[in-house]
């Protein structure tokens, strides 16, 4: 008898027989709520009626159309709707299944551009498990060790993790521009730099926002050295920071964007936009694939995107996110195993250290499972296992959001003692 690969561990116990809005119930009847969204893929929370009906329509029409064989009716609306919240000069797309699928075409993308072969990326970063972008990854070891040699050409710089060196924000900021610009002129020449790429909220890494000044600062030395600046709002895209992209928290341009898990509501689609005077630099032959653009997936997306605008669920992840941070806080005031409270929207952590500051994942761990336990599932993070994500579905209410903290302070408590 087959069974799932032991490597594929659950973060919670619960075995999912159906979802309805930020609920999960379990094959036992047990209503649990879920502050995972699947990872931030399912913002208009589980089965939203809109999105199971454009998906269920779109099945009895055209389920698959290749659309490099056929175009089809869903992808052009897709694309057109994707195009009033872009930003205007990247209006050209190109479909795909997984985030990881997506760097590696922008990657491919800033390579043809260019002319050039380094990829930039920051410490903390997560870009996926495909080779090249496990490349580009450096959220942590189990992502890339043992399958080397890697992807020639990715280079690491320092990300402003302000909590981490103990710093305040801009000092961290000013350190990590300061040693991209040492990176610049000594180990990756800005005439052989491709591109930066970088996530305007660390996910794998910790939930760390970047800096505005950071982004700001890597825009102004793309344009300086011709260098292209690739956006990863795979997590932090489609309302998830409380801005329609993560990376309108600052002034930052983005040459390219990296877009996935909140694209489709569950539905697997990923997508990259550029102006189409930079996609057209890519080789022939050097897109396309069997499923990308999958026609029930785009029926999907667009249906998502309309209940995201007809619902104001960017402006209500803004405010329910503020009331998350602000709970989060006030709990973590009262345990000082919590480090730090941070985030931007509905993307908050906290993270637990020692009282030396050293990374502390077994406390961590031990308050993801109470939650877990209490009906609240979680999910962790950082290098060191050490911080504790939530990601609701942008449909999260006030209550929903003061149930969840109910059962956190509660679940901190048991972690802590």
């Amino acid at each position: 008898m087959a069974k799932l690969s032991p490597l594929l561990k659950q973060a919670t116990p619960v075995l999912a027989e159906r979802g309805e809005g930020v609920y999960l119930y379990d094959t036992d009847g047990r209503r649990h709520l879920d502050f995972t969204a699947g990872i931030g893929v399912t913002g208009t929370g589980h089965c939203h009626p809109r999105v199971v009906e454009a998906a269920q329509r779109q099945v009895g029409t055209l389920i698959h159309g290749q659309y490099t064989t056929v175009m089809h009716e869903p992808l052009l609306r897709l694309t057109d709707a994707l195009g009033e919240v872009l930003p205007p000069e990247l209006d050209s797309l190109f479909f795909l299944n997984s985030g990881s699928e997506a760097v590696e075409a922008s990657i491919r993308l800033a390579r043809h551009a260019t002319g050039r072969q380094n990829i930039v990326v920051f410490h903390g970063s997560f870009h996926g498990r495909t080779m090249g972008a496990a490349a580009l990854t450096t959220a942590g070891t189990k992502f890339r060790a043992g399958i080397g040699p890697l992807m020639p050409g990715a280079a690491i710089a320092p990300f402003p993790q302000a909590y981490r060196y103990g710093w305040d924000e801009e000092e961290a900021t000013r350190f990590a521009l300061r040693e991209l610009d040492y990176l610049l002129a000594t180990a990756s020449p800005a005439s052989d730099t491709a591109a930066f790429i970088v996530e305007p909220v660390l996910g794998e890494g910790g939930y760390i926002p970047s800096p505005p000044g950071f982004l700001e600062g890597l825009r102004e030395r793309a344009e300086r050295h011709g260098i292209l600046l690739i956006m990863d709002e795979v997590q932090t895209g489609f309302g998830r920071t409380g801005r329609f992209w993560g990376h309108e928290h600052s002034a930052a341009r983005p040459d390219v964007i990296i877009t996935a898990k909140g694209l489709a509501s569950g539905f697997p689609l990923s997508a990259i936009a550029a102006p189409a005077a930079l996609m057209e630099k890519a080789l022939p032959g050097s897109q396309g694939g069997t499923y990308g653009g999958n026609a029930v997936a785009c029926a999907a997306a667009l249906a998502t995107l309309q209940v995201i605008q007809d619902e104001d669920l960017v402006g209500n992840s803004a405010r329910q996110g503020a009331r998350l941070n602000d709970g989060l806080r006030k709990v973590a005031a009262d345990h000082p195993e919590i480090g730090d409270v941070r985030g931007l929207g509905l993307m908050q952590a906290a993270e637990f250290t020692t009282p030396g500051g050293e990374p502390d994942a077994a406390a961590a761990q031990r308050a993801h499972k109470a939650a877990a336990d209490r009906g609240l599932l979680l999910l962790t993070c950082g290098a060191y296992g050490n911080v504790v994500r939530m990601i609701p579905p942008l449909i999260v209410t006030e209550s929903q959001i003061d149930d969840a903290l109910g059962l956190w302070s509660q679940s901190v408590a048991d972690a802590v003692g």
